[in-house]
């Protein structure tokens, strides 16, 4: 890759996580915070009839549209399917140049303070993920890997990446996490114009990473409905580890079920509200170093 060109931020994927919302609404409104010298920003609402009405999304899951059998489908018809199309059409318009870089703004309510999610594991965006977290010790990095065209926004380019902040409830502003997204923004901004301007840059030489293994539900009986809860001592400990033996869901009788797994994991997306729907209680990953970044 020899220089960055167009980046897009776009907030409000999902309509009700208003910091993204509230971002994208400010950089429209002045420009002069995300242009740089190199290359051209664009700041996108992803979703604006979800966030015109306060929900997640109107038909379905924006962020799960992205897919390379369904961009060109024109017999589709949901609203999300429809936005997926005409926003790859703005970002990588026919015959012109495409959107190199996405910077997706996301929050959960899961308490995974500032969080990295890169898409995969190019050399480029591990540099660039050892270098946020070295100047700001609160930055977490996960890799959650998909191919190109996999369904999400950021895997319609190369360098697609996550700004994933809580926790905070859904359909709510945090002043403290805004400004700590604001902040995180800017310093991948300034990162691409140092990089097109040929600046080395200086990094940890080890970036610690967070790498999904799999998704884990809650306890669910023949008919789907949810039998445990997180286990109080679980709640709001993402990215702390769970080892065997440890409790991880407690049945409405107070029972205790414990994790089997055969080694140590560091739960994320813990008790995420938007993941009831998704059969999802939590992530697990594995804890690994890079080093010679």
């Amino acid at each position: 890759m020899n220089q960055i060109n167009r980046v897009a931020i776009v907030g409000g994927s999902h309509g009700n996580e208003l910091i993204g919302v509230y971002l994208v609404k400010k950089f429209q409104q002045d420009s002069n915070l995300i242009n740089r010298s190199s290359f051209e920003t664009l700041a996108l609402l992803g979703n604006p009839k979800a966030i015109a009405e306060g929900r997640r999304y109107i038909d379905k899951d924006l962020n799960r549209c992205f897919h390379n059998q369904g961009l060109p489908n024109p017999t589709l018809s949901s609203y999300e399917d429809l936005r997926a199309q005409e926003i790859q059409q703005i970002l990588q318009p026919p015959n012109q140049p495409i959107v190199d870089a996405i910077i997706d703004l996301h929050t959960t309510t899961a308490n995974m303070g500032l969080t990295l999610i890169l898409g995969d594991m190019h050399p480029f965006l591990l540099r660039l993920a050892a270098y946020l977290s070295s100047i700001n010790p609160l930055v977490k990095v996960c890799s959650h890997q998909q191919a190109r065209g996999s369904g999400y926004l950021r895997s319609i380019c190369e360098f697609g990446l996550v700004i994933e902040v809580g926790a905070v409830a859904q359909g709510i502003l945090n002043a403290e996490l805004f400004q700590q997204t604001e902040q995180l923004v800017y310093a991948v901004l300034d990162y691409f114009e140092d990089y097109n301007q040929g600046k080395t840059l200086q990094t940890n030489n080890t970036l610690t990473l967070y790498e999904a293994l799999s998704v884990v539900d809650y306890p669910r009986n023949e008919e789907g409905e949810i039998q445990a809860m997180i286990h109080p001592q679980l709640q709001f400990r993402d990215y702390e580890p769970l080892n065997l033996g440890d409790p991880i869901f407690v049945t409405f009788e107070g029972q205790e079920i414990f994790y089997e797994g055969a080694s140590t994991v560091y739960p994320v997306f813990i008790n995420e509200a938007a993941y009831y729907e998704k059969g999802i209680a939590m992530h697990l990953t594995q804890k690994q170093l890079i080093n010679n970044l």
